[in-house]
């Protein structure tokens, strides 16, 4: 890990949430895995920083569901089971579907046009398959429609969730074939919110939804096959 480049001078709470989303990242990407556990003196050593604000990232991904003080181990690595996976899947399958529903209502002129971009974006990095790139555009592409729902509370439970399945989701975008069908269905659900057809953004975007745990699930199987 790089040292964190810091100003003295910044306050103590951007310090504490730059260690967090550090560590936080590590664990939803893989380079912590669950059973792992996490040394205070070490990490506060790796990024340059005193112990203070990895214990408090400690206490924040503790309360996040991520990481568990076990006694005799310390910090111990919980991450996201399969099952944590499916039923975030789940869960976004009951309620993103509402939220394209809402977004077709409500979406701004200056939103649609970064939809737009977006999705004129992800056609020319799936060509390129260029993973990491199809990653933050779909992020992205989400963030905008849960914005655009105008609801608080789900573009929170969303966007927490989608940052959940990061790892997962630039798994199956490394797949040329699922990320020319993401895109596909992206670009449907985009002129269906154009179009502000209401009852085919939520169809297209619970299909959407519904195609990538499929695929998931696929890849799963396959796993436990080998």
């Amino acid at each position: 890990m790089a040292k964190i480049d810091r100003n003295y001078n910044e306050p103590h709470q951007s310090l504490h949430r730059k260690v967090f989303d550090i560590l936080e990242n590590n664990i939803l990407s893989g380079v912590y895995k669950p059973g792992d556990c996490l040394s205070e003196p070490k990490i506060s050593e790796e990024l340059g920083v005193s112990r203070t604000p990895v214990r408090e990232a400690f206490r924040q991904l503790e309360h996040e569901g991520l990481v568990a003080y076990t006694p005799n181990r310390g910090v111990v690595v919980r991450g996201f089971s399969e099952e944590d996976i499916t039923d975030i899947y789940k869960i976004r399958l009951m309620i993103e579907g509402m939220t394209a529903r809402r977004a077709a209502e409500n979406i701004t002129p200056v939103q649609l046009e970064g939809l737009k971009e977006t999705i004129e974006l992800e056609e020319f990095y799936t060509n390129k398959e260029d993973v990491k790139q199809l990653a933050k555009l779909d992020s992205h592409f989400h963030e905008i429609i849960y914005i655009a729902s105008g609801s608080r509370f789900l573009t929170k439970t969303l966007k927490t969730f989608h940052h959940y399945v990061g790892n997962t989701r630039s798994i199956s975008l490394s797949n040329p074939e699922r990320a020319k069908k993401s895109y596909s269905e992206h670009r449907g659900i985009f002129e269906a919110i154009q179009s502000k057809d209401r009852e085919m953004a939520e169809i297209l975007m619970e299909q959407h939804i519904r195609n990538a745990n499929k695929y998931i699930e696929n890849r799963k199987q396959q796993s436990r096959e080998k």
